[in-house]
């Protein structure tokens, strides 16, 4: 099972048809990160800044991946270095960053590195919606209906 801890702001500023300035950035980032999960049978946590108050976010954590944001007195890249040196079998897990500081502390525990943008290419173009569309179920998006459910409910209290 392939293992990846990922600078998730540093990914979205990487990856095509997501930006940084759209307030939804995360969502549309763990969707796809979702779909990689259950591709390739990975486990991913993703690390963001600046989340109140910091933490593990339930509402977007599942389908292999757990999200979490540095609360207002650290940022993403300490709680990667710290996550980094705590792992047990720091060998079995690649970490996803462009920063220097992170990858070089995953390089001297023998983890595997690769910049947020070969990960993005990796990861494959971000899903296009057609607005007539109907919305995915769980069958064909890998998500239970409940998980579909919840999506639905946070894209909508984002367009409001």
């Amino acid at each position: 099972m392939q293992k990846l801890l990922i600078d998730g702001h540093n990914l979205i500023g990487q990856t095509s048809g997501l930006s940084l300035a759209d307030p939804n950035d995360e969502q549309k980032l763990i969707v796809m990160l979702r779909k990689y999960a259950a591709r390739k049978q990975a486990r991913i946590v993703v690390v963001f800044d600046s989340g109140n108050p910091g933490g593990k976010s339930k509402e977007l954590s599942g389908g292999g991946v757990t999200a979490l944001f540095a609360g207002s007195h650290t940022i993403a890249d300490r709680i990667l270095m710290e996550r980094i040196r705590e792992l047990k079998k720091a060998g079995d897990w690649v970490v996803v960053s462009s920063d220097r500081e992170v990858q070089q502390a995953a390089q001297q525990r023998k983890m595997n590195v690769w910049s947020s943008a070969e990960f993005a290419k990796r990861m494959g173009p971000p899903p296009q919606r057609d607005a007539s569309a109907e919305p995915p179920t769980a069958k064909d998006s890998g998500l239970t209906q409940s998980e579909v459910n919840e999506w639905l409910q946070l894209f909508k209290q984002g367009r409001k």
